[in-house]
């Protein structure tokens, strides 16, 4: 059985590793065999099939980092010197940022990585590369700011921000910050977006499912919601979205 699954040992099941998953879910009738994120779709039936059990639809996910506060646009509190660890800077009065919600930028969740699809980018923000990501949720994690949310592979808009404070504070720590203008809600005909504790949500079940055009994007005056990795914008295809998502990432 454990020849079946990825052996990541990422523990994204809710098991200490692969073995300890294959052996709960041949001795078990109730663990399912869906629970390897890693291996998605064609992990789960090779399991059903070994286990004999079946296997629901998995929908396939993307780690999203909510936050674009890279080092040019979101202010500073104090210089850090610890260790260059998330966690650890975080005991420390939040981290060194201006903003308490946003990405410290040191890497933690690059590091706690089993796949190796993040790495940090010179603007100080950890990038996911799509073809290495698993969705296994180990980054989230590991990330003390709650930064990192794992997202539908096929969502077309994410929200780069994770600021809960209210709009002249947020905007005040960082220039791309959420405001909670709500002029993206009030532009989704769908509605797709609400706010939430002074904060964009977006759902991205609704947004796949009826909107052909994203038009909140051009509302948004701080360009905190954005075209999502594999999403679209306007009526610009899906390479091109990625692509201008991962450039606006940088």
């Amino acid at each position: 059985m454990e020849d079946a699954l990825p052996k990541g040992q990422c523990g994204a099941c809710g098991y200490a590793g692969c073995m300890a998953y294959a052996e709960a879910v041949v001795l078990n009738a109730d663990v399912p065999p869906t629970l390897c994120i890693p291996g998605k779709e064609p992990v789960a039936k090779a399991v059903a099939e070994l286990t004999g059990k079946a296997a629901a639809a998995m929908d396939p996910r993307i780690a999203q980092v909510k936050c674009a506060g890279s080092n040019e646009k979101a202010l500073g509190a104090y210089s850090y010197n610890g260790i260059e660890d998330c966690v650890a800077a975080n005991l420390l009065f939040g981290g060194p940022k201006a903003c308490k919600h946003g990405c410290l930028g040191l890497g933690t969740c690059v590091k706690s990585c089993p796949f190796g699809a993040l790495s940090m980018s010179e603007a100080g923000l950890p990038t996911v590369d799509p073809e290495k990501c698993t969705g296994c949720g180990v980054c989230a994690g590991a990330c003390p700011k709650q930064v990192i949310a794992m997202s539908p592979l096929d969502a077309h808009v994410q929200v780069n921000c994770n600021s809960k404070d209210k709009g002249p504070v947020a905007r005040k720590a960082c220039s791309v910050a959420c405001i909670a203008c709500t002029l993206c809600m009030k532009e989704c005909p769908h509605g797709a977006i609400k706010m939430e504790n002074n904060l964009a949500t977006v759902d991205a079940k609704v947004c796949v499912e009826k909107c052909s055009e994203a038009k909140c994007l051009a509302k948004c005056p701080t360009k905190a919601i954005r075209s999502a990795l594999n999403g679209i914008s306007g009526n610009e295809n899906q390479t091109t979205a990625a692509a201008a998502c991962a450039s606006c990432a940088q």
